[in-house]
């Protein structure tokens, strides 16, 4: 079908790869836990477009420029490392992020930061890249490899499952959103463990090799 193979197969697999806990995860989870269920779904939206702009990077060859130019990987890793240890260290220091609003504007502001956050988080790790350049050829009929249609197509469906998956972690996590805006102190301690573990993850990144 339009130039896929096991289908099936391949959202299975997509979906054991989404659950497995990394940084889009936590990502998702602490927007949804710190800030509530709006900041998780906006979050949701910004990694899974992430997705698509990998999509289109594979799709276009981009992501083989990245694959074999160890300049390009260098570039795109400590960009994507420097951009989670700056969010890491933005959580030690915010004491504002899980404090309700009732501003609208204000809420608009925070589900565009939390989009686009998610956005970079996902689109400046190259092993995203690298990993679509080595799994998605799996599902490809060796005779479409040229053929943009069959990469855009498995990653529409590999965002659409990711969607599903981190809406549902939002709708159990939020739950414990209000607990959280009712006991600041516990809200602040979690800034600072999602920051210590974004710094974690960064560094994680700038150390990788291609």
């Amino acid at each position: 079908m339009m130039g896929i193979e096991n289908l099936f197969t391949f959202m299975v697999t997509v979906l054991f790869f989404i659950m497995t806990p990394g940084i889009d995860t936590i990502f998702v989870l602490n927007k949804s836990i710190v800030q509530g269920r709006k900041s998780g779904v906006y979050a949701t939206l910004g990694v899974n477009a992430g997705v698509l702009t990998h999509t289109l990077f594979a799709a276009l060859g981009l992501s083989v420029i990245i694959a074999n130019s160890a300049y390009a990987f260098t570039i795109v890793k400590y960009v994507g490392a420097f951009y989670l240890i700056y969010l890491g260290f933005l959580k030690f220091k915010n004491r504002k992020d899980f404090l309700p609003t009732n501003d609208e504007k204000k809420v608009q502001e925070k589900g565009r930061n939390d989009f686009w956050s998610g956005f970079l988080t996902n689109t400046l790790n190259p092993k995203v890249a690298l990993f679509f350049l080595a799994f998605f050829p799996q599902f490809i009929n060796p005779t479409q490899m040229d053929n943009p249609v069959p990469f855009l197509l498995l990653g529409l469906a590999y965002a659409l499952i990711g969607i599903v998956w981190f809406l549902i972690l939002t709708a159990f996590a939020s739950v414990f959103s209000h607990k959280i805006k009712n006991n600041p102190n516990a809200g602040l301690w979690l800034n600072k463990l999602s920051g210590f573990v974004f710094i974690l993850m960064g560094i994680k990144i700038a150390l990788s090799k291609n």
